[in-house]
């Protein structure tokens, strides 16, 4: 089948990504969101996310005509649906974004299109996206159902996008085909292809898979402390041996994927998935973990001084040179400090302000501060030399600089 025209329903993290990238490839694409602010920064032809060379991609496609960004869907041979897949409190997923976007795009659907899931879903959402166009009144028998997980590193997502090998799952053995053709038009990895319940489960498996292994890292770091060791170089000597591989710990995990995306088994399993739940547990409690840690530094501060501590978070962000913040471990510790009544300079040089407190800069806080907790190990941060009478606290991987005292 010809495709010209793609609409791709939101325009976050992947939506805009993809979007630019097609646009720039010479499809016509047609990018959706629901917050106008987004829309008009995109057709100004700039972004308002963080990510190397998507400012570049944007550019130029808008500049080319190719890629328009809107608050409502238009007909298309292609729709991709890449929204967010957050979970309610209890840890249960919540698909209304995914079920929104799907009956925004009823009206204008029609026979012989590709509706393909992106946002990464628990097992039985694509064939949800069908049956909710179906409930819309569509005749879901003449349009192509998929799943293809996204599975890209915030960082290096443009890269990404092209060359990693991508997972395509049709709700039919036909939709299959004509989806993994779209892909080839413009992914250079391979394109493997399944069914839709398989290639949701496969995005959820490699997310589970690495959730486990940092809670590995993890559960070290604390018994390391509880031991008195140097978690860092007990794990250096380990991976010497030939068929170890342990991951670095951090301050738990974050990001919309790894640390949301293993509760869908777990809810749908309905108790059967016991290493999984057990790992998401260490992860979520490690944030606890370093909560105690750094209060615990503060009041020492306080009786030893007879002042309160002014504590430096540096790095709010889920990962090193990123401005996401979804599901940030760092910045649910600063929050969690905050509301401990302990007086924080929240560093994030990925970003210009937040809207519940004051960003400060890295070097100014730094300065200030009492009390310096490693958070994120962004870039900016490994040019820091510290006073040496100030109390440093790591929880991520840095080599931190100290000054030498002037005598």
């Amino acid at each position: 089948m010809e495709i010209e025209k793609i609409c791709v329903m939101g325009l976050g993290y992947i939506g805009l990504p993809t979007a630019s990238l097609l646009a720039n490839r010479g499809y016509k694409v047609y990018g959706v969101d629901v917050v106008q602010e987004t829309v008009d920064i995109i057709n100004a032809g700039k972004i308002h996310i963080v990510e190397p060379d998507l400012d570049t991609f944007v550019q130029s496609a808008v500049n080319s005509g190719n890629l328009v960004a809107s608050v409502k869907p238009v007909e298309a041979d292609v729709f991709i649906i890449a929204v967010p897949t957050p979970f309610k409190d209890n840890h249960v997923p919540n698909v209304d974004y995914i079920v929104n976007a799907t009956k925004s795009i009823a009206p204008y659907v029609k026979e012989g299109n590709i509706v393909i899931l992106e946002s990464t879903s628990p097992v039985g959402t694509t064939d949800l996206m069908e049956k909710t166009l179906k409930d819309e009144g569509v005749d879901t028998s003449v349009i192509h159902f998929a799943h293809c997980p996204e599975r890209v590193l915030p960082g290096k997502i443009m890269h990404e996008l092209v060359h990693n090998d991508r997972i395509v799952g049709g709700t039919t053995k036909e939709a299959t085909k004509v989806t993994v053709e779209f892909y080839k038009s413009f992914v250079k990895g391979e394109v493997l292809q399944t069914d839709a319940r398989t290639a949701e489960m496969a995005k959820l498996t490699e997310n589970s898979f690495r959730d486990v292994n940092i809670a590995f890292a993890n559960e070290l770091s604390m018994l390391s402390d509880k031991f008195g060791i140097d978690v860092w170089e007990l794990i250096e000597l380990a991976n010497r041996h030939p068929r170890v591989n342990i991951l670095q710990p951090g301050c738990g995990v974050g990001g919309h994927c790894i640390a949301v995306d293993p509760w869908f088994i777990v809810d749908a399993a309905k108790g059967d998935a016991k290493i999984i739940k057990s790992a998401r547990e260490v992860n979520d409690y490690k944030s606890e973990w370093v909560v105690e840690k750094i209060k615990n530094a503060a009041l020492e501060f306080e009786n030893k001084e007879r002042r309160k501590a002014k504590v430096a978070c540096m790095g709010l962000a889920f990962k090193p040179d990123i401005d996401d913040l979804r599901e940030s471990p760092a910045l649910y510790i600063a929050k969690r400090l905050m509301a401990e009544s302990i007086k924080v300079l929240a560093v994030e040089p990925n970003i210009n302000s937040y809207a519940e407190f004051e960003i400060v800069d890295y070097k100014k806080a730094v300065e200030d501060a009492d009390i310096i907790v490693f958070l994120v190990g962004h870039k900016e941060f490994k040019e820091i030399e510290i006073d040496d009478t100030k109390e440093v606290l790591i929880f991520c991987k840095m080599n931190v600089k100290r000054k030498i005292p002037v005598l």
